[in-house]
């Protein structure tokens, strides 16, 4: 696996990690957190609120008989939601929810914390405390967001003393509004319209590492555009033919656009299919050329001024 710098982190992790939202049921759990080591994933992203919990319960679980120890592998985790009810980045909840995080995985510390999703009511000089007292404690190593804009960012920032080293962004081919408002600029087009403060560049800028969270789905939690999807026809032609070209599958090729970008974006992959994963792994390892790439951008709906 391509391995990429996290952030300002000394964390040198593989360009694809592992989405851990639908592991809570999983019959072959421990089999496939075995694969994903062997073959170089061993980075593995996790939430508080996934099946409640129950996701971070199941992977140390499963984790403990693979035989790999603490240190084979690099454990995310992101807290702040309460589902059905706020957002809550209070001092308290955080603090909180991440001894929850350390109890459910079973482990002494966690490598990066993200704050989930924007609290419109967040004070960030607690969200500093609590992140003085996480590091202090050595409970968490590096700290991030999701889903945060630029100014949200740097609101946290006037406060905080650690860097904020990943921000996790809904993005895929089908999901490309980053890319599209910096290209259609100054354009009376809908994907003109910046709904994210030019994000993307702002983490090149800072050295932030995007994560780009659902690579194969289209609208938010919509369906996957992979396949005999009427709402993309010319994408998957496109998808088809470039898989024969490369000898591979559109699922890695769409990995593959995803991973081409020039940020170093890591990818999260949330399949529990190990076929499935084997598909991705083998798009990471392929390098799109820039007509392609533009190609396969085109083919998803998109325009080039």
């Amino acid at each position: 696996m391509k391995k990429i710098k996290i952030g300002k982190s000394d964390i040198l992790a593989p360009n694809v990690a592992v989405g851990c939202m639908r592991i809570a049921n999983m019959n072959n759990l421990t089999e496939y957190i075995s694969f994903c080591i062997e073959n170089g994933l061993n980075f593995f992203d996790h939430a508080d609120i996934y099946s409640n919990g129950e996701c971070e319960t199941q992977f140390a679980k499963a984790f403990k008989q693979t035989g790999f120890k603490r240190e084979d592998i690099i454990l995310q985790s992101k807290c702040g939601i309460v589902p059905g009810v706020m957002y809550d980045f209070s001092k308290k909840h955080i603090l909180n929810a991440v001894d929850g995080i350390l109890k459910r995985l079973d482990t002494d510390y966690i490598d990066i914390l993200a704050l989930h999703r924007p609290d419109a009511l967040v004070e960030p000089e607690e969200v500093a405390e609590a992140f003085d007292i996480l590091q202090s404690s050595g409970k968490v190593k590096n700290f991030g967001v999701s889903n945060h804009k630029p100014y949200q960012i740097e609101l946290l920032k006037k406060y905080i003393k650690q860097d904020l080293v990943v921000n996790q962004m809904q993005f895929s081919l089908s999901f490309s509004n980053m890319i599209a408002n910096g290209l259609e600029v100054n354009m009376l087009t809908d994907c003109a319209i910046d709904r994210d403060g030019s994000v993307l560049d702002y983490c090149r800028l800072n050295d932030i590492t995007l994560q780009a969270w659902s690579p194969f789905q289209y609208g938010f939690f919509e369906g996957i555009f992979i396949g005999n999807n009427e709402k993309f026809p010319e994408l998957n032609k496109t998808l088809n033919a470039f898989s024969e070209k490369y000898n591979t599958t559109p699922t890695a090729i769409a990995t593959a656009w995803i991973l081409r970008h020039p940020a170093k974006i890591q990818m999260i992959a949330g399949t529990t299919n190990i076929n499935r994963m084997r598909e991705i792994i083998n798009g990471s390892k392929i390098t799109l050329e820039r007509d392609e790439w533009y190609k396969l951008y085109l083919d998803s709906g998109h325009i080039l001024p």
